[in-house]
Order: C-alpha cells, then sequence, then structure tokens
C-alpha cells in the first residue's frame, strides 16, 4: 500500500463510521497491511486483494464482547449513535452492520456461544474514487 491508498482508506473509514478520529498507516510489523487505530487503541488491520485483476481491501475488526452488548460496544467505540445490528435472513451465526442506511459490513461470531465477533468489512478500488 502506498501513502495515497493510505489516504484514501483512512478517509473512506472516516466516513463510513462518521468518525474523524480513526487514523490508518502503514503496519509496523507487517508492511503489506494498514494498521487502523481510534485514539490510542489499534482496533483492526487492512488487508489487499490484487487477485483477478482487481485491487480490493479487507478491513478486520475483532470485537471484544457478547452478542447482547454488541451494538452498544460499537456505538461507544466508534461515538456514533446510527451504528446499527441488523440481523441477516436465515443465519444465526452474524448481523449486519450499519451505518443509519447504509451497510457497512458482516459481524461473525467467533465461537458457538457468541463471546466475541468479527467485524469483516470489504473495500473496493472504486469506493475509494471519491477520496
Amino acid at each position: 500500500m502506498d501513502k495515497t491508498e493510505l489516504r484514501k482508506l483512512q478517509a473512506f473509514l472516516r466516513q463510513s463510521f462518521s468518525n474523524g478520529e480513526i487514523r490508518v498507516a502503514l503496519d509496523p510489523k507487517n508492511t503489506d497491511n494498514a494498521a487502523v487505530q481510534l485514539g490510542e487503541a489499534r482496533i483492526g488491520s487492512i488487508s489487499v486483494d490484487d487477485e483477478d485483476g482487481d485491487r480490493s481491501f479487507a478491513f478486520e475488526m475483532r470485537i471484544p464482547v457478547e452478542r447482547h452488548v454488541l451494538q452498544e460496544y460499537l456505538r461507544t467505540r466508534f461515538e456514533n449513535d446510527e451504528l446499527k445490528i441488523i440481523a441477516r435472513a436465515k443465519k444465526t451465526d452474524s448481523v449486519e452492520l450499519n451505518n443509519g442506511p447504509d451497510f457497512l459490513g458482516v459481524i461473525s461470531a467467533d465461537d458457538p456461544k457468541g463471546k466475541t465477533f468479527t467485524l469483516q468489512m470489504a473495500i473496493l478500488d472504486f469506493d475509494l474514487e471519491d477520496f
């Protein structure tokens, strides 16, 4: 990832989560990835996918809470009361995350008891064109 992509990814995540404090920088431990921070805390990572000639990115964030507090945790973490957890049709092991009416990604349970979750968000190259 180059500086332009990092800047665009940062702007995209800031807009997606309605939080201007999100920072994206090269991961010092793995320079093929980017580290995503909110304040002083590292909240996730972004990896690159260049398969099939299309460049895309995957934002992944571990969420260390149980299902019943998931929405409140995300709203508090991102300081955004518009974040909503939406049930998925015919799926019980995952939910959708929306910012108001806008779909952001899928949150999947990491274990059968739903004690921790992972947010996965696909970012396509054309998603970054306006940034």
